[in-house]
């Protein structure tokens, strides 16, 4: 993958961290730039971004606190999700990950054109979430 689309990502990635853009701008931002999804895996640690032709990069992602719990509490991650959704000056991306964890989420992919995010378990559970 070319090195600028690449800068794309990782500047998407620490805005997310940093509370610099919310999910909206950087969904918007990574359309932009001609990517289809990316997915977070929390067990390996690493965030892949996909083009359409198949392209990939992996980027590292900041360490969360604790493993991946073993069974995925759905109501507990649609409750964070409306969290990360509501605005409230106390969200972070990074309490996020690991109260996801918690919750036993090992990851989720995004979706561009599919406009949602599946949040998945260790023993394969998904939760679907579908942008506004």
């Amino acid at each position: 993958m070319d090195a600028q689309l690449v800068a794309v990502a990782l500047r998407c990635l620490e805005a997310a961290h940093d509370g610099s853009m919310d999910f909206p701008a950087i969904i918007d931002t990574l359309m932009r730039a001609g990517f289809e999804g990316y997915e977070v895996n929390y067990r390996t640690g690493r965030q892949t971004v996909y083009l359409p032709d198949g392209d990939s990069a992996v980027l590292a992602i900041h360490p969360y606190a604790g493993p991946v719990q073993p069974d995925l509490r759905v109501g507990k991650l649609a409750e964070l999700v409306r969290w990360a959704q509501s605005g409230d000056p106390s969200y972070s991306y990074a309490a996020f990950s690991e109260a996801a964890k918690q919750a036993g989420c090992a990851g989720y992919m995004v979706s561009f054109p599919g406009r949602r995010v599946l949040y998945y378990g260790r023993t394969g559970e998904v939760h679907t979430e579908f942008f506004p």
